[in-house]
């Protein structure tokens, strides 16, 4: 009579040991997705639906391809706007050797002295952009800023603090066309929204 209540017993405790094993592996597994970010809702955590791209009314402009010319076509002022002498003239000699007509060097004007961030700034009016392009193409990191009030085709070369040389030969013919060529601009678009659970 006692051997079927020792039966029993070991039966109810495989039982209840299955179930507590059961119970910490469901737990464990819980766990699991608590600390990855998975709160089991299938829908929230599927990945963004692709929307169709606003643009932001902010969005600059994208630049036209044109046609650039020759350096001999380019005569540009170099100005110096760091605090490093020399810069001027020496990029004005090195400029001239590979074919563009310089007309003045020196320092940069109180606007741009010390004021030019990047490697050059290049300031031209708006019948010296295809120019300006073209320079810009001679100084990796430049910008190329558009006066509308100038109405000379020379251009001015504001050398900035980031400049260490003038590219390559090779480097600024490949830059060159990409500036007869610009890519098309990058729509910005306004932050989507998550999706609601």
């Amino acid at each position: 009579m006692r051997r079927p209540r020792k039966r029993g017993r070991i039966v109810t405790a495989l039982v209840a040991s299955v179930v507590v094993l059961g119970l910490f592996g469901w737990g464990a597994l819980q766990l699991f997705h608590v600390f990855n970010g998975d709160d089991g809702d299938t829908k929230a955590n599927a990945a963004p639906q692709s929307r169709p791209c606003v643009p932001a009314v902010s969005a600059s402009p994208a630049l036209k391809p044109m046609a650039l010319p020759q350096p001999a076509g380019v005569t540009m002022n170099i100005y110096n706007a760091t605090v490093r002498g020399g810069l001027a003239k020496s990029t004005a000699d090195e400029l001239a050797k590979r074919g563009f007509r310089v007309g003045k060097f020196g320092n940069a004007s109180a606007p741009y002295d010390k004021k030019v961030t990047q490697s050059a700034l290049i300031v031209a009016g708006p019948a010296a952009e295809a120019a300006a392009r073209e320079a810009g193409t001679q100084v990796a990191g430049s910008a190329v800023k558009i006066d509308p009030t100038r109405k000379d085709k020379t251009i001015d070369l504001m050398i900035g603090s980031a400049f260490r040389s003038l590219a390559t030969p090779a480097d600024a013919a490949k830059a060159r066309i990409v500036a007869a060529n610009p890519p098309p601009a990058k729509p910005v678009c306004a932050a989507s929204t998550p999706a609601a659970r």
